[in-house]
């Protein structure tokens, strides 16, 4: 699918900045001791975990179906989109929490500050990049939607996890620059814990709202809105069909699954509905080619 050989792509353009990112914070806050540059270090090398589930995530839902799984593995991608977001709230949002509420009464003294606040204005120019990647490819799906309606009705877990991974990683680079400078400007080390707190929170944010939404996926979620309407219009527009009666979808990984239930056009043989139904089928397919399993009952009532 292009699409997500596109995704697996921005998935590895941010596998690569965040290793490279993991280490020059890793080495930053070793060498100057602040707990928010440790806390940011400790995201990054998250992410990077988490990318690596993704890419995993990716793998698995690409088998073929087997008689365990005849409708295929697609779903796989949801279950580790779920795992990212579970790693992303302990392993980023709880260590960045402890570490900060742990050095709250007895903060130290920044070494070298200069080098974290050069670390991190680094690493926030490659997380702009690696956001702004991820949003061109989430610009070319939502079309006239918002960025917010994008969200909250999409069916790609693994863009929303990258894109909400590189919204936390943003903002959490920007507040860590704001807690060391304000170290550096007033000799208190309680801003740089404050830092780390305030990057916990971002994190835990971040972590939750995604669980929401891969839930809905995991649970069995209908293909997208727009899509479902446009499959009832095109139904409804085949002279074979004289009403659509029922259509149910479910989003399955890239793939969808259909299931119709219509009445078809009176005074027709059998033999011919049969022919009719499977034109119905291969043109449904043919316009869109993400409906992967299709279901076609004939009927003459709900």
């Amino acid at each position: 699918m292009a699409g997500h050989d596109d995704t697996t792509t921005t998935i590895f353009f941010a596998l690569g900045a965040n290793a490279l990112i993991a280490v020059a914070k890793g080495t930053a806050a070793w060498v100057t001791g602040s707990t928010a540059m440790l806390a940011e270090a400790v995201h990054s090398v998250a992410d990077c975990a988490n990318q690596g589930l993704l890419l995993l995530g990716l793998n698995r839902s690409a088998r073929p179906p087997d008689a365990q799984y005849p409708l295929g593995h697609g779903r796989a991608i949801y279950f580790w989109s779920f795992i990212v977001a579970l790693m992303l709230f302990s392993m980023g949002g709880m260590f960045s929490i402890y570490e900060g509420i742990h050095k709250l009464d007895r903060g130290q003294a920044l070494d070298d500050p200069w080098i974290a606040l050069a670390v991190l204005a680094l690493s926030l120019a490659a997380e702009s990049v690696s956001l702004w990647k991820a949003l061109t490819q989430v610009g070319a799906l939502r079309g006239a939607q918002s960025l917010w309606r994008w969200f909250r009705e999409t069916r790609r877990s693994e863009l929303l996890v990258v894109v909400g991974e590189d919204i936390a990683a943003t903002l959490g680079l920007s507040l860590a620059l704001l807690a060391v400078g304000a170290t550096m400007l007033t000799g208190n080390p309680l801003y740089d814990s404050l830092g780390s707190l305030a990057i916990g929170v971002v994190l835990l944010a971040v972590a939750v709202f995604v669980g929401i939404e891969v839930k809905a996926l995991l649970i069995g979620q209908s293909a997208d809105p727009g899509l479902q309407e446009d499959i009832r219009r095109f139904l409804s527009a085949r002279e074979e069909v004289a009403q659509v009666l029922n259509l149910i979808t479910l989003q399955n990984g890239a793939d969808v699954v259909v299931a119709v239930k219509a009445r078809m056009t009176e005074g027709v043989s059998a033999p011919k509905m049969i022919v009719g139904i499977n034109d119905c089928e291969r043109a449904l397919r043919d316009a869109f080619p993400q409906v992967r399993w299709l279901f076609f009952e004939p009927d003459v009532e709900n």
